[in-house]
């Protein structure tokens, strides 16, 4: 269920519609191409963590690949990522449940909600894998419950509805009314909303059988791309026109319900979103837990957060992980806006910089692999053609970033702090390699 829907948050639900207004109806291509860009990531992922399982997953494979510097590094900036995915997840959890009690200021909701999930990720993988089968099955049953009502509506057997058929697809400029360099921008947008598709292969690593639940998982991933994303985006743009004014300020689903005439919109889409953002954070505790106990395992964090608890939950890295993210949290609340938003634009292109390593390391693990008689359950489609593929693909679309200016920012601070980082692991990798060298004269 994890694999199924547990990386779905509010990205879809609501977020999706600053794409729609950017691309139009085109939209479908960007997800469409970011959904490919994903399946063919998650394959490569999926072929070396089912060959060799670790909560540290690609982190771990790009320090065997490509060297110790490289696993660091992509290590801390995803762990970043996820650390600041906390506070925004939090936030906007908080904002649902203002409006609906505003006697309670947000920093208390955003404090009660990190501190209850945060609980539940202290005390096992399981607590964590059961609030997230539930969190997962209601978006599965939102997303389908959509699904159902939108295909009535388009064929005009809503009754209410205020539209049907896919006239909208077409009738607001065309289908790709502001050109295909709208298209291509708003894949940069998409791929975001699908961030987080790793995460199965780091808690299928703690599962009874992790080749094979990774292996089920990275098959999936096709399926769960094409119905949740492109069939509901494709519902949405077919019912709502892609300039609709409610769109941006409502969100995609919300809009797509008020169009359809269904009673209680705002109420049905505030409950799924709650949910949604609730998951994210979640998986966001776990993630961001993980990924730091894997480095301190390995020597690129303090011996701390090894720490594990008698059931084997890394308890520091847990805390860790919460504290600093909750700190992220206070100075969203008591610091100018652009200090926020300058700490979340560090993690711009973190996601792209991430897909670019897994490919890279996959590149060259899986001769190593086949060398040392390694059984691969998974196995990446036309290696090596597919992979080089996407490793050529990733910088030209971190190259287009740059020539755009509402990208520029974003990849200015991601280039920033990816360059500091990936100096201090080069410095760290080159001090080991020394002291070992000394050990062994």
């Amino acid at each position: 269920m994890i694999s199924i829907a547990g990386v779905i948050g509010a990205g879809l639900f609501v977020g999706s519609a600053g794409a729609i207004a950017s691309a139009g109806p085109g939209v479908l291509i960007s997800f469409a191409l970011a959904g490919l860009l994903v399946v063919l990531v998650m394959r490569m992922l999926g072929e070396m963590a089912a060959a060799q399982p670790d909560s540290g997953s690609f982190s771990t494979y790009a320090e065997r690949a490509i060297g110790r510097w490289a696993g660091f590094s992509v290590g801390w900036l995803y762990w970043w990522f996820w650390v600041l995915v906390i506070p925004v997840e939090a936030t906007a959890a908080a904002k649902i449940l203002n409006s609906w009690l505003p006697g309670v200021d947000q920093w208390v909701w955003a404090l009660v909600i990190t501190v209850l999930l945060t609980v539940t990720n202290l005390f096992s993988v399981g607590n964590y894998g059961e609030f997230e089968f539930w969190f997962a099955l209601l978006k599965v049953v939102a997303i389908v419950g959509f699904i159902g009502l939108g295909v009535l509506a388009v064929f005009g057997l809503l009754p209410g509805s205020e539209t049907s058929g896919v006239s909208h697809l077409f009738d607001q400029g065309g289908f790709l009314p502001n050109g295909f360099g709208a298209v291509i921008a708003a894949v940069l947008v998409t791929m975001f909303s699908f961030m987080g598709t790793e995460i199965v292969t780091i808690a299928a690593a703690e599962s009874p059988h992790p080749a094979e639940q990774i292996g089920s998982a990275t098959r999936s991933v096709i399926w769960r791309i094409s119905v949740f994303y492109l069939a509901s985006i494709l519902l949405v743009v077919a019912l709502v026109p892609w300039n609709n004014p409610r769109l941006p300020e409502a969100g995609t689903y919300q809009t797509a319900l008020e169009a359809m005439g269904i009673p209680g919109a705002k109420a049905i889409v505030d409950v799924v979103v709650l949910v949604a953002v609730a998951s994210c954070l979640n998986s966001s505790l776990y993630t961001a837990s993980r990924m730091i106990y894997s480095l301190g395992r390995r020597g690129d964090a303090p011996a701390a957060v090894m720490r594990t608890t008698v059931s084997g939950v890394p308890r520091v890295a847990v805390l860790a992980s919460t504290v600093v993210g909750f700190l992220a949290v206070i100075a969203n609340y008591v610091f100018p806006e652009e200090v926020f938003s300058a700490l979340l634009a560090t993690s711009g292109a973190i996601a792209l910089l991430v897909y670019l390593v897994i490919a890279v390391s996959q590149l060259r693990m899986r001769s190593k692999l086949e060398q040392a008689g390694v059984a691969m359950p998974v196995r990446m489609w036309a290696y090596p053609y597919l992979t080089w593929a996407v490793i050529i693909l990733i910088p030209v679309m971190l190259i287009y970033m740059a020539t755009r200016e509402s990208a520029r920012f974003d990849l200015a601070m991601t280039a920033l702090i990816a360059a500091a980082v990936v100096v201090v692991g080069v410095v760290l990798s080159r001090r080991h390699s020394e002291r070992t060298t000394d050990v062994q004269v």
